[in-house]
C-alpha cells in the first residue's frame, strides 16, 4: 500500500515537472525573441506602415512568417540572420518627420543579420556611419530609394561584405579608395547614381569580385587594369564617359558592357579573342576606331553583339563564320565595306536579328552610304588604306620629277599668293555648299580637358530620344519642303525657325542660324560638342545640326540646329485662358512644378560649370504629350577661345558682372518662384510690382485660416487642392521670392518640398472621392534627381536657347 502511494505521487509529479520545464522553456523562447520583435515593428512603425508590413502586428511569430518575393524575415537560434523587405517601385520619399539616423540606430539592434535588403522603401538622407555596427553583415541591398552623400568610410570594417548593391539612389562622389580593402566583395553594384571621377586602383586588388555595375554615373577617365580580376564574369559601364582606351579585361568575362561612353581607340583582336566565356558584349555609342574584329562573331559563347555606332572599318566577306547561338549582331553606323556575311543573312536558316543600316556594304535590303564615304571617314580619323610595299618604275620617275615640279611650285607661290588676297577682297559671297561634320565627343581644347561634362540621366534610352547625330541639308529640305513659308513658325534674334516633319514621321523643329561671321567648322565643333551631350527630360533637346559653308574658303554660312518638338505649346496658355477650353488640375500644376524644378536642377549640376542665370520665363516652360515640363530657353557655357565673334551668332553673353559663386544659382530660384507664384494664382505676371504684391499676400495667407489661402489660389483648381499640400507650395513660393539671394532655398530643398506637396494631395484624393475631384488624371511626381554639385570656375558663355523665341 505505502509502495502504490509512492508510485502515484512519483507518476503524479512528474507530467507536473515535465509541464514546469516547458512553461519556463517558452518563458525563455519568448524573452529572446521578445527584443527583436519589437525591434521589427519599431522599424514599421518608423517606415510608416508601408502595405508590404501591413501584416506585422504583437502576435506575429517572425521567424515563421511565410515568406514572400516582397517580404522575408530568416532566423537562426532565435535570432533575425536575414532582412527582406521590398517595396512598391513607385515609393515617394518618406515624409519629412522620417529619420534615416534612427532607423538605422533601431536597425541596429539585430546585430546578427548577415543579408539585409531594404529596396523601394522611400528611405532618404546620408546612410549613417553607425551602419557599420552590422558587424556581420555578408549582404547589403539598398536600391530604389532617395539615398545621398558619399558611401560611408565606415563600411569598410564589414570585413565580412560580399555584396554590395547602391542602384537608383543619389550616392555622389567618387568611389573610395578603401574599397579595395573588403577582401570578401564580390559584386558591387552603383548603377544610376551620381558618382563621378576615375574609378580607384585598388579596384584591381579584388581578385574575388564577379560582378561590377557602375552604369548611368558620372565616372570618367581611364580604366584601372582589370586584368587582375580572375572572378570577374559582369562588367556594365554604360552610360559614362570611360575611355579613350580599351579595357584590360579578365578572360572569364561573360558580361561586357561598355556603351555610352568614350572610348576611341581601335578595339584590340588579341583582348577580345581571348574572352572564350564572353555571351553578351555590348560597344555601341563610342567613337572606337581601327578595323572590326571579326572574330567577335564567332566567339564560342557569344550570343549578343552590339558594336552600332561607332567608326569602326574593315572589308566584310561573305565566308566569314558565326557561332550558331548568336541571337542578335547590331553593325549600323560605322564605316564597314564588301559583302555581309553568309550566315547573318534571312536566308542562313536562323532566327537571329541582324542590323547593318548606315555603312557601306554591298547591300540594298538597308540603307547603305557610298564607299567613298566609308573610306574618307576611315582616313579622317587616321585609318590609312594599306599600301603595296613595292617600288615602280613610275615612283622613281615621280621622284626624279619631285625636285623639278620643288622649283616650278616655289617660283609660283607668290603668285597664287597675291592671287588669292586679291580674290578675298573682291568676292561676294560664293555658292554655298554642304560640310557635314560628325561631333567628335573628345574634348580638345585644355579649357575642355579641365571641365569635365557630367551626362547625367544621360540616360538615352529614359529620354526617348535619339542619339545626336548629324543631318545633311536634303533631309532638312524634305522636312520643311524646301522651308515653304507654310512650315515656318517665327523669327527672332536666333534666326528662322520652321516646323518640320522627318522621313521616320517624326517631328521636328528647325532653327536656321545665319553666321555673320565667317568661322571654320573645326571652331564650331567645340561648340557642337558641349550640346550633343545636353539631354535631359525637362529639357527642350537638340536631336543635331547640319552645317552650310561656302565653297571658296570652306567656312561656315548658315547653322541649322534640330530640335524635338513640343507640341502642347507654352504652359502660360494652360493656366490663364485655358489650352482648347482645358485647364491644368492641381495636381497637374504641382507635377510641372517639379519638373521645371528638376531642370533647373540639371542646368546646375549636370555640367560643369554650372549653367546660371537662366533668366526663365513661365514662357519658357512648353508641355509635351504627357503635359511634360521642358525648359525651352536656357544658358548654355559654350567654348569662346578660338571663335572670334562668332558668339554674336546667339542673343546675348553673361553681363561683365556676374554673379558671385554662392549667388548664381539663387538666380534662377527667384525666376522658378515667379514660375511658381503664376501656377499658384493662374494670372500672368506682367510686372515685378505685381510679383511682390502677390507675394505679400501670399506671406500673410500662409498665417491665416484655410479660407484665406483658398482665396489667392486660381479659382479653377481651389475646390480640389488640400490644405497641406496649398500651403506648402504657397510657403516654398515665398521662400524662393526673398529679396536676399542667400536666404532662398536650394534647388534640391524646393524638390524637396514640391515632392511632399504632391504626396500630400495625392493621400487627400485618396481619402477623397477621387472620381468627383480629378478633372483628368493626375501626371504624379517623379523620383528627385540626384544632387550632384561640382564647382569649377563658370564660362563666359553666349546664350543658348530652345526654338521658342521670347524676345526680353
Amino acid at each position: 500500500m505505502v509502495l502504490c502511494v509512492a508510485m502515484e505521487k512519483h507518476f503524479f509529479g512528474m507530467p507536473l515537472l515535465l509541464l514546469v520545464l516547458l512553461l519556463s522553456s517558452i518563458d525563455r523562447s519568448t524573452q529572446l525573441q521578445s527584443s527583436q520583435s519589437q525591434t521589427l515593428l519599431r522599424l514599421q512603425q518608423l517606415l510608416h506602415y508601408p502595405n508590404v508590413l501591413n501584416s506585422w502586428n504583437n502576435f506575429t511569430d517572425f521567424c515563421n512568417s511565410e515568406p514572400n518575393a516582397s517580404l522575408t524575415v530568416v532566423c537562426y537560434e532565435d535570432s533575425v540572420t536575414q532582412l527582406h523587405i521590398i517595396g512598391d517601385r513607385q515609393t515617394h520619399m518618406l515624409p519629412k518627420s522620417f529619420s534615416l539616423d534612427s532607423f538605422v540606430t533601431t536597425l541596429v539592434k539585430l546585430p546578427d543579420v548577415k543579408v539585409l535588403t531594404l529596396v523601394s522603401l522611400g528611405l532618404w538622407g546620408r546612410l549613417p556611419e553607425k551602419i557599420n555596427r552590422l558587424y556581420s553583415l555578408e549582404i547589403l541591398n539598398v536600391s530604389s530609394n532617395f539615398l545621398f552623400g558619399p558611401i560611408p568610410h565606415e563600411l569598410s570594417s564589414l570585413a565580412s561584405l560580399q555584396t554590395l548593391i547602391l542602384d537608383e539612389n543619389m550616392f555622389s562622389g567618387r568611389v573610395p579608395d578603401w574599397i579595395g580593402s573588403l577582401p570578401s566583395l564580390a559584386v558591387l553594384s552603383l548603377r544610376k547614381n551620381a558618382f563621378n571621377g576615375s574609378l580607384p586602383s585598388s579596384l584591381s586588388t579584388l581578385s574575388g569580385l564577379r560582378v561590377l555595375s557602375l552604369a548611368n554615373n558620372h565616372f570618367n577617365g581611364a580604366l584601372p587594369d582589370l586584368s587582375h580580376l580572375t572572378n570577374l564574369q559582369v562588367l556594365d559601364l554604360e552610360g559614362n564617359s570611360f575611355g579613350p582606351l580599351f579595357p584590360r579585361l579578365s578572360h572569364k568575362l561573360v558580361t561586357l558592357i561598355l556603351s555610352k561612353n568614350r572610348f576611341r581607340s581601335a578595339v584590340s583582336s588579341q583582348e577580345v579573342s581571348s574572352l572564350y566565356q564572353l555571351q553578351h558584349l555590348d560597344l555601341s555609342f563610342n567613337t572606337f576606331v581601327g578595323p572590326f574584329p571579326t572574330s567577335l562573331m564567332s566567339l564560342p559563347a557569344i550570343t549578343y553583339l552590339n558594336i552600332s555606332h561607332n567608326k569602326l572599318s574593315g572589308r566584310l566577306s561573305t565566308n566569314l563564320s558565326c557561332n550558331s547561338e548568336l541571337m542578335l549582331v547590331d553593325l549600323s553606323s560605322n564605316r564597314l565595306t564588301g559583302s555581309l556575311p553568309a550566315c547573318l543573312k534571312p536566308s542562313s536558316g536562323t532566327s537571329r536579328d541582324v542590323v547593318y543600316a548606315g555603312n557601306c556594304l554591298a547591300t540594298s535590303n538597308e540603307d547603305q552610304r557610298p564607299v567613298s564615304y566609308c573610306s574618307n571617314e576611315a582616313l579622317a580619323v587616321g585609318i590609312l588604306p594599306k599600301r603595296r610595299n613595292r617600288v615602280s618604275k613610275l615612283s622613281i620617275a615621280l621622284g626624279v620629277t619631285a625636285g623639278i615640279l620643288g622649283m616650278i611650285l616655289l617660283a609660283g607661290a607668290l603668285f597664287v599668293t597675291l592671287r588669292r588676297v586679291n580674290a578675298k577682297r573682291k568676292a561676294t559671297k560664293a555658292s554655298p555648299r554642304l560640310i557635314k561634320e560628325n561631333a567628335s565627343f573628345g574634348y580638345t581644347s585644355k579649357l575642355l580637358s579641365d571641365a569635365r561634362y557630367i551626362s547625367q540621366t544621360m540616360k538615352l534610352g529614359a529620354l526617348g530620344l535619339p542619339s545626336y547625330r548629324t543631318f545633311s541639308l536634303e533631309e532638312l529640305e524634305y522636312a520643311t519642303n524646301n522651308f515653304e513659308s507654310a512650315a515656318f513658325m517665327g523669327e527672332g534674334s536666333q534666326g528662322q525657325i520652321y516646323r518640320g516633319r522627318l522621313k521616320d514621321g517624326s517631328l521636328v523643329a528647325i532653327r536656321c542660324l545665319k553666321m555673320k561671321k565667317s568661322c571654320s567648322t573645326q571652331n564650331l565643333m567645340h561648340h557642337i560638342e558641349l550640346i550633343a551631350k545636353l539631354r535631359h527630360r525637362h529639357l527642350v533637346s537638340v536631336l543635331g545640326h547640319c552645317f552650310e559653308c561656302y565653297l571658296d574658303d570652306s567656312t561656315v554660312s548658315r547653322m541649322f540646329f534640330v530640335f524635338e518638338y513640343v507640341p502642347n505649346g507654352e504652359l502660360r496658355s494652360w493656366i490663364s485662358d485655358g489650352h482648347m477650353g482645358r485647364l491644368l488640375t492641381w495636381e497637374q500644376r504641382i507635377s510641372i512644378a517639379i519638373g521645371v524644378a528638376k531642370g533647373i536642377q540639371f542646368l546646375h549640376t549636370g555640367i560643369v560649370p554650372g549653367v546660371y542665370d537662366n533668366n526663365l520665363r513661365i514662357t519658357d516652360v512648353l508641355l509635351d504629350n504627357n503635359l511634360a515640363a521642358k525648359i525651352s530657353s536656357y544658358n548654355l557655357p559654350l567654348l569662346v577661345e578660338g571663335l572670334g565673334k562668332v558668339g554674336q551668332l546667339v542673343s546675348r553673353t553673361f553681363p561683365k558682372g556676374t554673379p558671385s559663386t554662392k549667388e548664381e544659382d539663387k538666380i534662377d530660384i527667384y525666376d522658378f518662384g515667379v514660375i511658381l507664384l503664376e501656377l499658384i494664382v493662374g494670372r500672368p505676371m506682367r510686372a515685378k510690382g505685381q510679383v511682390d504684391v502677390l507675394k505679400e499676400q501670399l506671406q500673410a495667407s500662409i498665417s491665416a485660416d484655410d479660407g484665406a489661402r483658398r482665396s489667392m489660389v486660381d479659382q479653377t483648381v481651389h475646390k480640389t487642392c488640400s490644405d497641406q499640400s496649398l500651403k506648402t507650395m504657397m510657403e516654398i513660393c515665398v521662400r524662393c521670392l526673398i529679396k536676399d539671394p542667400l536666404e532662398r532655398p536650394s534647388i534640391e530643398d524646393v524638390l524637396w518640398n514640391l515632392q511632399f506637396a504632391s504626396q500630400v494631395q495625392e493621400g487627400w484624393l485618396q481619402n477623397s472621392n477621387p472620381s468627383s475631384i480629378r478633372g483628368s488624371p493626375s501626371l504624379g511626381a517623379s523620383s528627385l534627381p540626384a544632387p550632384s554639385r561640382l564647382h569649377i570656375t563658370t564660362l563666359e558663355s553666349p546664350r543658348y536657347s530652345g526654338y521658342k523665341e521670347h524676345e526680353r
